[in-house]
């Protein structure tokens, strides 16, 4: 045991040391983890991983001495393994760059830096979502509709669309159950919001009852 602990402060690592970066590491990657999952979607995995990597970077960083540029080198390619398996966007790869970087300051012994740059970047992170900073406020929908084939849906819906909607523009249009019916998709903008539910009521009479949905456009993920 006294060999070991001889190896391990012949590096310049004193066992006090590293205990309170990891402690700083751990406690900040929590915080900035609990910051991410207010208000916003998140999955198991990636805050397991906010929560750790400060830990994982400053071990790497106190391994090789100080030297920032191998261990960023390291550091980096340990961070970015989540993204070579699935796919994450532009906020998860900026919390994950967040992390690395408290990581880094704690292993390069600045407790107070990084804990100052935590407090800074949870306020802003959070502050971003809570204003829904840079969110689409267009209100523009995406609209699918389910008719019989014996509709002809190029006007069928028009005088709907004219009572509700500001805008509507038919974006697809495909058959479906060996082509009994079609499926239309709409770019729509509601008149008024609290129309909604009067609105697919009207389309629900028109369209004989199948199947109405309504929601937020979609967006392809982000990768990296």
């Amino acid at each position: 045991m006294e060999t070991m602990f001889a190896s391990f402060t012949s590096s310049g690592i004193t066992v006090s040391s590293f205990l309170i970066c990891s402690l700083v590491a751990l406690l900040c990657g929590a915080l900035i983890a609990f910051t991410y999952t207010r208000r916003t979607r998140f999955t198991q995995s990636l805050v397991l991983a906010v929560i750790l990597l400060p830990f994982a970077v400053q071990t790497v960083i106190m391994l090789v001495n100080g030297n920032v540029g191998t261990g960023v080198a390291v550091a980096g390619a340990f961070g970015l393994v989540r993204f070579r398996s699935a796919p994450g966007n532009a906020k998860d790869i900026s919390v994950i760059f967040v992390a690395m970087a408290v990581g880094l300051a704690c292993g390069s012994g600045y407790i107070a830096l990084s804990v100052l740059f935590t407090v800074i970047a949870c306020a802003v992170l959070y502050l971003l979502v809570f204003f829904h900073i840079g969110a689409d406020r267009s209100g523009e929908k995406e609209l699918s509709i389910t008719i019989p084939e014996s509709l002809d849906y190029t006007e069928v819906f028009d005088d709907i669309f004219k009572e509700y909607t500001t805008h509507a523009e038919l974006t697809e249009v495909k058959t479906t159950s060996l082509g009994s019916l079609y499926k239309l998709h709409y770019r729509m903008r509601l008149a008024d919001d609290r129309n909604e539910k009067e609105f697919l009521d009207a389309l629900r009479c028109r369209n004989g009852n199948l199947e109405v949905r309504c929601g937020q456009p979609h967006t392809p993920v982000e990768q990296l």
